[in-house]
């Protein structure tokens, strides 16, 4: 297993250099950093434009090449260099990576343990009304996109909270700075409840119908009804026996279903105003701020590649003909 690991490990790095570098190759050839400096009252001279573009690596004038290099290197050594007004990227990325894998990995958590539980009660209770209801829910899911079910649990929890007199499930930010100790705390847990539902509803639907299709597959297989002819309870062959063997092919999706996360935490971020990396993504864009969004495609890159080396943990942990691969 370890050479099966180191093996993917690798693989995964070069593939975080190469998509890191097409996304830097793009956001350079395509965005316009010079904008931000011109149009100024009063005008700022072409020559100090130039200066200051040079001295950040944002100038349009030099090739993408060059800037590229220049940005590579930096890279290298942990400096993702400088935003379009000369701020530290590294310092706005160590501001954000914890607001973005905070609300991330508590989302994965909870939609895939979630998800895999109820896929799983789903195929046991095939053509119940149980296995129709988590069937037509997670359809229902599926069909609406998170930046309008985001949008939907904020104007319902406003409501609520209105309606009660007063504010039951917070709606708005990533903490309430005047608290301190334990009430900040629990501040922050309050905060994380809409955030985190808008993100794992998703993965909920996505798992429970792939884990339901892979549990039906395995259910009537003769590995399992040996299982149970051999004396093992029902529950503890569905669950050591079935529910493992099904798990195979669900954890292969584990890295995909990451990725369209973050697309779905940047909607979440904006609409209930957590300063994570995928807000941050959306106003470096709209700045055409090259090395900011290099930044976040890198830490982007990073996350999907280490879920999909988790993806083979978890495979190669589940299927013992990985292990001697």
């Amino acid at each position: 297993m370890g050479r099966y690991l180191l093996r993917r490990l690798v693989i995964n790095v070069i593939l975080v250099v190469i998509a890191a570098s097409l996304a830097y190759m793009l956001a350079a050839s395509t965005m316009n950093p010079r904008s931000a400096y011109q149009g100024r009252q009063p005008p700022i001279a072409e020559e100090v434009i130039d200066r200051t573009l040079d001295a950040y690596n944002l100038n349009d004038k030099t090739p993408v090449l060059l800037r590229y290099a220049t940005w590579a290197k930096g890279v290298v050594v942990g400096d993702f260099g400088k935003t379009w007004n000369g701020g530290s990227v590294n310092a706005e990325m160590g501001r954000r990576i914890m607001v973005s894998l905070r609300l991330m990995l508590i989302g994965t958590i909870v939609g895939f343990v979630i998800g895999v539980a109820m896929g799983a009660w789903s195929a046991v209770e095939q053509y119940k009304l149980s296995d129709r209801l988590i069937g037509v829910g997670s359809f229902v899911i599926m069909a609406v996109p998170v930046l309008v079910l985001a949008t939907l649990l904020a104007i319902a929890t406003y409501n609520l909270n209105r309606g009660l007199g007063f504010t039951l499930i917070e709606y708005t930010g990533e903490y309430n700075p005047r608290l301190s100790g334990w009430d900040q705390f629990v501040n922050r847990l309050n905060h994380l409840i809409l955030p985190t539902i808008s993100l794992s509803l998703g993965l909920v639907a996505f798992y429970s119908r792939i884990q339901r299709n892979m549990m039906l597959d395995v259910l009537n297989q003769d590995f399992v009804r040996t299982a149970m002819a051999k004396g093992l309870r029902r529950r503890t062959a569905l669950t050591k026996h079935a529910l493992r063997t099904a798990l195979i092919p669900v954890a292969t999706y584990f890295a995909f279903a990451f990725g369209t996360l973050f697309t779905g935490a940047t909607f979440t971020e904006k609409i209930f105003a957590w300063h994570g990396m995928g807000a941050w993504l959306v106003d470096s864009i709209n700045a055409n701020d090259v090395n900011s969004v290099a930044a976040v495609t890198f830490f982007t890159a990073v996350c999907v590649l280490f879920a999909a080396f988790l993806s083979d943990v978890l495979v190669a942990a589940l299927d013992p003909r990985v292990r001697v691969s």
